[in-house]
């Protein structure tokens, strides 16, 4: 049985390391994907600075990943009853295990919060086998669920969209997004980008995307921003004034906070009008506290706040054929500045965490 080659987070702040492990063993309902991408994103670099609880270090990262069917045993099926064979390209739900018997899964139908749920290459360690993207395999065990790539949409577009693609259909979904509708996006990052994409597409009249640096705001342009602002040339005063300008004194229908920093939370409220919506959607880790007049920024203002946290299955599949049916239109595999192999996957890492790229992909092939 050959070695497979995997790049492995040892702990927190350590360097990362290319180890060997035995090809996964097939089980009845199982498969195994040959790795074309994996992506490095923000919550790789939180799990590299050791920001999230609970990670059994060392861990193979990489959550989101697109691969080829090299072995399967028993029959797999999709969600339309079509078995899936050897050869297909098809790309998995990372969020998993979800029991389907506790109050969050049951009663509240708020799956993300069911306290089994398991995510590949964050909450599984290294020991538990190939269950994180930066590898040349990927085990797939009995019940995680496959999506076939539909024709036409290439494993490149799709981890063009990748973590923030699901995330960013999540968040308009819960905005509640409408026809005619000013929608503002904090964060230009890869959740940003699609936020945009799926505002406009949901019938949004005006998309103002804030964030930096310059880069980031002309990806965000032609994923279908109306306008920006930069965070670096312009105080938030000055980019508060410029959407009331924008909505006739009022303030956005709708913002999307997708930028991480605690404050953004807060300045995502005040440039919300009054009865608007604001979904958090780019607190993912601790960054710490953010203070508000709840007063005047929440109670006074009618304000809903929505958060976002995770993915189920009807926003990884519903993502997916979007992106499929308007890649021509928004070009989401342009996301991807550039590729590294597995051993340069430090090297990505500390890419993203500066900023330097919009996303990265690890490409595992020898």
């Amino acid at each position: 049985m050959s070695a497979v080659r995997a790049a492995v987070m040892p702990a927190p702040g350590a360097p990362i390391e290319l180890r060997e492990y035995p090809e996964p063993r097939l089980t009845a309902g199982s498969a195994v994907l040959a790795t074309l991408y994996s992506e490095v994103c923000g919550t790789d670099v939180h799990l590299w600075r050791g920001r999230l609880s609970g990670v059994p270090y060392p861990i193979i990262p990489g959550h989101v990943s697109v691969g080829r069917i090299a072995a399967l045993r028993g029959e797999l099926r999709d969600i339309d009853g079509v078995p899936f064979r050897e050869g297909d390209v098809a790309a998995f739900l990372d969020v998993h295990g979800s029991c389907g018997a506790c109050y969050y899964c049951l009663v509240a139908k708020q799956t993300t919060r069911c306290p089994r749920r398991k995510v590949y290459g964050i909450t599984y360690g290294a020991a538990d086998g190939l269950l994180g993207g930066w590898t040349e395999r990927i085990w797939i065990p009995p019940g995680v669920k496959l999506i076939r790539l539909p024709d036409g949409l290439t494993p490149e577009t799709y981890i063009g969209g990748g973590c923030g693609l699901v995330t960013a259909f999540h968040a308009v979904q819960r905005a509640g997004v409408r026809l005619g509708d000013f929608v503002v996006v904090l964060g230009a990052g890869p959740v940003g980008q699609s936020a945009i994409a799926f505002s406009v597409l949901s019938g949004a009249d005006q998309v103002l995307a804030i964030g930096a640096p310059d880069e980031r705001l002309q990806a965000a342009r032609r994923m279908g921003a109306d306008a920006t602002l930069s965070i670096d040339a312009m105080p938030h005063a000055e980019r508060l004034a410029a959407v009331r300008e924008r909505t006739g004194g009022r303030g956005a229908d709708v913002v999307i906070e997708a930028a991480g920093a605690p404050e953004a939370v807060v300045q995502g409220a005040e440039l919300c009008r009054d009865g608007g919506v604001l979904v958090v959607a780019g607190q993912y880790t601790d960054n710490g506290d953010a203070s508000w007049n709840v007063h005047a920024l929440l109670n006074r203002k009618h304000l809903e706040v929505r958060g976002c946290w995770g993915c189920d299955f009807s926003h990884f599949y519903g993502a997916i054929q979007v992106q499929a049916r308007q890649q021509h239109r928004f070009p989401w595999k342009d996301q991807v500045t550039r590729s590294f192999t597995l051993d340069q996957a430090e090297q990505a890492l500390r890419a993203v965490e500066a900023r330097t790229l919009l996303k990265a992909a690890i490409v595992p092939g020898r």
